[in-house]
């Protein structure tokens, strides 16, 4: 009774020791975020100001038939004048980076140029749309990934295995914005197939619909985007899947377990499957903020309202605040990826632990 206890003892002191010995990793990585975020900013900031193109181009154009036409030129100049000095567009670029670290330090990413709004304020209504096509695709592309994935694995080389690995190259190799047109051309279009709308994502009226028929017609107007934005993800976790199934069925304690008597199915899904799923884990944090990135592409077609039509026409424009908005979103994500990896390869491998170095 008395070693019992103590092994339990010991249990509890190392457990808490390393709980103890995670919070300090996730603090110490934390603040290793400041000057990573920093330094993204300065060439994000960098290279948004030397790209050519000028904002207060779309803000003057003066037009007048009895004008002459350096009388136009000259007005124009001056209306330039003018918002480059509103803006803060005629001091030196690293006094422009400086204001706007301290604004955003504060929280406050500026006004766009376009509408004068506050720019967290266009973010804020865009990022439900996108966060929850982001999540449609991640839960698609695992729930579909991991299945094929197995299923490869456990029948290496057969009929099935060859045509599923045929087919996940060609969903990999496929460009999103190719496959997208050509769903709206094939299935959205009345001179082939039309199984679904093209854009959008509520169909004109149906403020006085019901919940469910709101949340129905959302639902069907989704599935388009997410197919399209999924295709490459699930492919390439499939394949990711499969090697490091087929790596973890040949270890010995697979084998043993096959020597027990043990069936095919206990033996993959009790004793492989956990262990295979390790590097799964850890590519969650690479498809985030690759999303919000791809998201660009999909919802300037379907005409989404989201976070990416958002930056597409922040581009255009050369809309400075909203552009390093997006940038920052894009990088904090990325960096809370990478940190959500290194916590759950910790849960799922118990091998894996915070030491202390």
């Amino acid at each position: 009774m008395v070693g019992t206890s103590r092994f339990t003892e010991i249990l509890t002191e190392q457990e808490q020791l390393n709980g103890k010995r995670m919070s300090q990793y996730i603090l110490k990585r934390i603040l290793l975020f400041i000057p990573t975020l920093i330094a993204i900013t300065i060439i994000t900031f960098t290279i948004s100001r030397l790209a050519p193109g000028d904002p207060t181009e779309l803000k003057v154009g003066v037009s007048g038939e009895n004008m002459k036409a350096d009388e136009k030129s000259q007005l124009n100049q001056q209306a330039k004048d003018y918002y480059k000095q509103k803006w803060g567009l005629d001091k030196p670029i690293y006094m422009q980076y400086f204001i706007w670290l301290g604004n955003m330090a504060t929280g406050d990413f500026g006004n766009s140029f376009v509408d004068n709004r506050p720019v967290m304020s266009k973010i804020m209504e865009r990022i439900p749309v996108t966060a929850s096509i982001s999540l449609m695709v991640i839960a698609f592309s695992y729930i579909i990934a991991i299945p094929i994935g197995i299923y490869s694995a456990a029948r290496q080389y057969s009929a099935m295995d060859r045509f599923s690995t045929f087919m996940l190259f060609v969903f990999y190799s496929l460009p999103s914005f190719w496959v997208a047109t050509m769903a709206i051309v094939f299935l959205a279009n009345v001179e082939y197939i039309k199984i679904f709308p093209t854009s959008g994502l509520y169909t004109l009226g149906s403020e006085n619909w019901s919940f469910f028929e709101k949340l129905w017609d959302r639902a069907y107007r989704l599935i388009l985007p997410v197919t399209c934005s999924s295709l490459a993800s699930f492919a390439f976790l499939s394949r990711q899947m499969r090697g490091s199934m087929l790596e973890v069925i040949r270890q010995d304690y697979v084998r043993t377990a096959r020597a027990k008597g043990l069936t095919e199915r206990t033996v993959v899904l009790k004793h492989a499957l956990r262990n295979s799923l390790i590097p799964i884990i850890t590519l969650l944090g690479g498809i985030l903020p690759s999303l919000v990135g791809g998201s660009v592409i999909v919802e300037s077609i379907f005409s989404i309202p989201g976070i990416g039509q958002l930056a597409f026409q922040a581009l255009i424009a050369r809309d400075y605040p909203l552009i390093m908005a997006e940038l920052v979103l894009a990088a904090v994500l990325t960096m809370l990826g990478l940190l959500l990896v290194d916590i759950l390869y910790a849960i799922v491998d118990p091998r894996i632990a915070f030491s202390k170095k």
